[in-house]
């Protein structure tokens, strides 16, 4: 880190009030806000009780500057698990010091250590800055794939045809 050592740490339970915190930092920086519909008890019992997606904090000095929310996912293909990265958010005032960059070196050495075979997340097309941010730790942009989407209303009615 050009300021700080960066250190780690998995999130617990305990944690769920400061997940919610960054999940509505993100919704903000996203212009996203109302689509937050989250509280800190289904984050609790999602990600702890459930164990759907583990949250992995970047601290500098003891203090929570940046998170990635992750989880597993599985391609057919490679025959083996991938993470998949949901939401990597560094506050404001701590960007620029590498830490958003230390969070992802921190998963992609997860996912080898898990043996995984890759790790993939997406990205607003808008948000040119992490764009460039990726792509400049080699990422590749999957341009012949469209993320599609059931949710909500659409989800229930799908469910029941």
């Amino acid at each position: 880190m050009k300021d700080s050592k960066v250190t780690f740490r998995f999130a617990g339970r305990e944690d769920a009030g400061l997940i919610l915190g960054f999940i509505k930092k993100l919704a903000e920086y996203e212009h996203m806000e109302e689509d937050v519909v989250a509280t800190e008890a289904l984050l609790r019992e999602w990600i702890f009780e459930r164990e759907k997606a583990e949250v992995l904090f970047a601290l500098s000095e003891g203090k929570e500057v940046g998170f990635a929310l992750f989880f597993h996912n599985f391609s057919t293909f490679l025959g083996r698990a991938g993470l998949y990265l949901e939401d990597l958010f560094v506050l404001e005032e701590e960007r620029g010091r590498g830490y958003g960059k230390a969070l992802l070196k921190k998963l992609a050495a997860i996912a080898v250590e898990r043996g995984c075979g890759r790790l993939e997340w997406s990205c607003l097309d808008w948000n040119e800055t992490s764009i460039e941010f990726y792509r400049s730790l080699g990422a590749e942009q999957m341009d012949e794939w469209s993320v599609y989407r059931l949710s909500g209303e659409t989800l229930r009615q799908a469910a029941e045809r």
